[in-house]
């Protein structure tokens, strides 16, 4: 049996180093770098669209914050997103707990160059059964807290800034046992054509996102088992004229161009990411 060289080890060693150098350079430059250094706040962020949007925010090279409700699942969150992102414990609903994020994103980074204003609870009962506790519990979320995330944030934001209000395709469809969360996501649409007119001097520039059906754990948390899940994630496939149900990732790419330069012309409008629901 022949003996392989030294030098011929060696230069094949080398040779292996030099290909990993190069699929690492290669990695890093498969994403744009659209968001260099923005400073993004994505609240709601630790899971489904907030979570994909995060990720993506970070590989185009931004500084993310993200906020949610449980410590445990905001830090695991953070470990995903990678590139620093940081996370802050804030309910959207509790105005002094906004306070306090923007206190801390103000510190520790200063101006904000793009809020994803993604928090909400998604609560589901047929009218008649529907009760006052629910009722209040989807409007201090949804409506009040996407309300008061852009108000808070107003002073920390850059001018020129991006702003981005997740609606539904809810908000304009009659769907039984939606009734209160098809308001409050219709609410949020006309947030963004007011909020658009109010800080259009500052060149801040507010849209909505308003996706179809999207494959998140939504489907998990309003039936009892994953078996319901899976028959309520099939209807809701069903609905949409494509037959299936978005990925978060396919709405965090229509997020990524709603916060980037690429939609610079984009002021006040609604982009529907829906399989078709809408317009087919």
């Amino acid at each position: 049996m022949k003996l392989v060289s030294p030098d011929f080890l060696i230069w094949f060693l080398f040779l292996a180093i030099k290909l990993a150098e190069l699929c690492i350079v290669f990695k890093s430059n498969t994403m744009s770098g659209k968001l260099n250094n923005k400073i993004a706040v994505i609240t709601g962020g630790s899971a489904g669209i907030g979570l994909a949007t995060a990720k993506l925010f970070a590989a185009e090279g931004a500084k993310v914050i993200i906020t949610g409700r449980n410590a445990d699942t905001l830090k695991k969150a953070t470990g995903e997103i990678g590139a620093g992102a940081i996370a802050i414990q804030a309910d959207s609903s509790k105005l002094a707990e906004l306070d306090h994020l923007y206190k801390l994103v103000g510190e520790k980074y200063g101006k904000i160059d793009v809020l994803v204003a993604n928090a909400a609870v998604y609560v589901l009962a047929p009218l008649t059964d529907f009760t006052e506790e629910m009722f209040d519990k989807q409007s201090d979320v949804n409506f009040k807290g996407t309300f008061f995330t852009v108000q808070k944030a107003v002073n920390y934001l850059n001018d020129g800034a991006s702003v981005i209000l997740l609606s539904s395709i809810a908000n304009a469809k009659g769907v039984p046992n939606h009734a209160s969360y098809s308001a409050t996501k219709a609410a949020i649409r006309s947030l963004g054509c007011s909020f658009s007119v109010e800080l259009m001097d500052r060149k801040i520039r507010v849209n909505v996102l308003t996706p179809g059906p999207v494959d998140t754990d939504v489907f998990d948390q309003v039936t009892s088992s994953k078996e319901e899940a899976n028959a309520f994630k099939e209807n809701m496939a069903q609905f949409t004229p494509i037959k299936r149900v978005g990925k978060p990732e396919e709405i965090a790419s229509a997020a990524l161009f709603l916060a980037s330069d690429d939609s610079t012309f984009m002021i006040g409008s609604e982009l529907l990411i829906d399989g078709g629901v809408k317009s087919l």
